[in-house]
C-alpha cells in the first residue's frame, strides 16, 4: 500500500484537521547522508507510522544544502508508506523558476503540503542574509508563490523567543501575520523548552488580530552538548535545572534519555491542558525518545491519523 493517496489531498492538511476539532501530531526527521544513517532514518519512520500520526516532516538542510535529498526522502516516504510526508521549501539560494520548478516536482508525486521558510544563509547559519537576486527576500513572498502555483496546505515557522534577527517583538509579530495574510494555513514553533514562552506568543498573537494555529515543537532533550549547541543556533534558552540534570547525567545514556522524556513529557502536556492544537516532535532520526514521549501522555480517544 503507498501512500500517495494519503499525500495528494488538497485542504485536508494539519489547519483543517485543527479546524475539525482534532489535534495534530507530527514528527520530523531529515534526509541521511549515509548508508548507516539511511537504515536509521527508515527503521524510525516505520516507527513513527505505526503511531499513526498527522503527519511526517522532511527538514532541507541549512542554507537548502540537502535540497535534492530532501525532495527525494518526500516522495519515497509518499510512494512507499502510509504517511502523509509535508516537504520543507527554503527561499535560500533560489531563484523564483527554481522555486517553482521544485514545487512543480513535489505536486507531480502528490505531495501538496509545504513548509514555507526563508531559510538561514549558507554556510553561515549565522551570517547575514541576503536574497537570490532572482529569488524572494522574505517568507511571505514564498507563500504567495506556493499559493500562485497551485493547491497546496501551507505552513509557517513561529518562534516563543522571538526569531534571532527580528529587532523587537512588534516587527516580529508583523512578519509572522504577513505569513499568515499572504496564505498560510498554520505554523510549527522552533523548538523551545518553556510553556510560558508558547503562551506568550499566543497572546501577542490574539493581541495582533491572528488567529493562525501554532503547533508547538517538542525537542527531547537527551544530551546536555547537543542541546546546548541547538540553543545556541535557535537563540532558545535552555533552563538551567534541566542544563544540571543533563550534565549531571554525563556519559549515562539511559540516564540522560530519563531526563530528557520526562521534561519533554512534562511540557507537551502542559501545553496540550492549556488547549495548544497538537504536538510536533524533532525526531533527530531516532524515534526512541518521542515514541516514549507520546506514549507517556497517555492521550485517550485522540484520533491522530
Amino acid at each position: 500500500m503507498t501512500g500517495t493517496a494519503v499525500a495528494g489531498r488538497p485542504g485536508t492538511g494539519p489547519a483543517a484537521l485543527i479546524a475539525a476539532g482534532r489535534r495534530s501530531y507530527s514528527f520530523e526527521f531529515f534526509p541521511a547522508g549515509t548508508e548507516r544513517g539511511e537504515r536509521t532514518l527508515w527503521s524510525a519512520i516505520r516507527r513513527v507510522e505505526g503511531l499513526g500520526p498527522s503527519f511526517v516532516s522532511v527538514t532541507y538542510g541549512a542554507g537548502g544544502s540537502s535540497r535534492d535529498r530532501t525532495v527525494a526522502l518526500t516522495h519515497r516516504i509518499a510512494e512507499e508508506t502510509t504517511l502523509r510526508p509535508v516537504a520543507h521549501l527554503t527561499a535560500v539560494g533560489h531563484s523564483r523558476a527554481e522555486l517553482r520548478r521544485i514545487i512543480g516536482q513535489y505536486a507531480a508525486a502528490g505531495i501538496h503540503d509545504l513548509l514555507a521558510l526563508r531559510g538561514d544563509p549558507q554556510g553561515d547559519p549565522q551570517g547575514p542574509w541576503r536574497p537570490h537576486p532572482e529569488g524572494v527576500a522574505h517568507a511571505a513572498d514564498l507563500v504567495r508563490l506556493i499559493r500562485e502555483c497551485g493547491e497546496f496546505s501551507v505552513g509557517v515557522a513561529a518562534f516563543p523567543e522571538r526569531h534571532p534577527r527580528s529587532a523587537d517583538w512588534d516587527s516580529d509579530i508583523r512578519h509572522f501575520v504577513a505569513k499568515c495574510r499572504a496564505g498560510a494555513d498554520y505554523a510549527i514553533t522552533q523548538m523551545f523548552f518553556r510553556a510560558e514562552d508558547y503562551f506568550r506568543l499566543l497572546d501577542r498573537l490574539s493581541a495582533a488580530g491572528c488567529d493562525t494555529p501554532v503547533i508547538p515543537e517538542i525537542m527531547p532533550a537527551v544530551r546536555f552538548a547537543q542541546v546546548a549547541r541547538f540553543a545556541r543556533l535557535s537563540n532558545a534558552a535552555f533552563p538551567d535545572d534541566l542544563a544540571r540534570r543533563l550534565e549531571a547525567a554525563g556519559e549515562d545514556p539511559a540516564e540522560g534519555h530519563r531526563v530528557g522524556v520526562a521534561h519533554a513529557t512534562e511540557l507537551a502536556q502542559r501545553l496540550l491542558d492549556a488547549g495548544a492544537p497538537g504536538l510536533h516532535y524533532i525526531t533527530l532520526n531516532d524515534a526512541r525518545a518521542v515514541a516514549d514521549i507520546h506514549a507517556d501522555l497517555r492521550l485517550p480517544g485522540e484520533e491522530q491519523a
